[in-house]
């Protein structure tokens, strides 16, 4: 079955050139030019990837990507004429793979898509991440965090938690975020301030200090992040 790659652009000429380049590579291809319609047609059909434009007609790209991220970790390429480094830290930092500035390469944007999705499926393949050199491993199979060599006794929402970010080091998660993915993963109720009670609880079983922590982050009025740094080499 072919790749689903969901274009969302207000620009029919830089739709029509990237289905063509797309189509040609093998993809499928959908599209819509506007936010609210993008949204929902993204949510229907849970497309593979999402080329996502920031300056739409009804509403801002980043809050398109915000919302998709409530409820899916699909791939997203930003386009922007914003060329800024600031801009670009803005995208990824809410959630964006990758962020290409206009004008940009067709060609260019297929590289770097392929290039993801070849990340992506391998992180789905892998059963075990292991971060600072073995220092923490998360074990996906028998659902155990080992810290140093020694079992980490946490509870099914700290182990969802804790995976959700290792899974995505460096990227921040708001606190609906988590609450909004743990929903999906259990039966969990809870309230957005609950993470913060469960973010304290894992400091307090993973870190050596927890007034300077390393692996569980805080990012001041945005949420949380995974500080870790995965050990490439070492999968199982």
């Amino acid at each position: 079955m072919a790749i689903t790659v969901f274009i969302v652009e207000d620009e029919p000429m830089i739709i029509e050139v990237l289905k063509a380049y797309l189509e040609k590579s093998g993809y499928r291809v959908e599209s819509a030019q506007n936010g609210k319609e993008g949204l929902t047609k993204i949510r229907e059909g849970n497309p593979d990837f999402v080329i996502l434009d920031l300056m739409l007609p009804d509403m801002p790209g980043e809050e398109i990507c915000k919302q998709i991220r409530l409820t899916s970790d699909v791939p997203i390429m930003m386009l922007s004429a914003k060329s800024s480094e600031e801009d670009r830290i803005g995208g990824i930092v809410i959630g964006a793979d990758d962020y290409v500035t206009k004008p940009f390469s067709p060609r260019e944007v297929i590289v770097r898509l392929e290039a993801i999705l070849r990340r992506t499926r391998t992180l789905n393949k892998m059963e075990i991440f292991s971060f600072n050199k073995k220092e923490i491993i998360i074990d996906f199979i028998k659902k155990e965090v080992l810290l140093n060599n020694e079992t980490i006794s946490l509870t099914p929402i700290e182990f969802n938690i804790i995976t959700i970010m290792a899974k995505h080091p460096g990227r921040v998660f708001s606190r609906a975020d988590l609450l909004q993915k743990i929903q999906e993963d259990s039966f969990f109720e809870g309230y957005e301030r609950s993470i913060d009670v469960h973010i304290k609880n894992l400091r307090k079983k993973l870190e050596v200090n927890t007034k300077q922590p390393k692996y569980i982050l805080t990012v001041f009025g945005m949420g949380y992040k995974f500080g870790g740094k995965r050990d490439v080499s070492y999968t199982l």
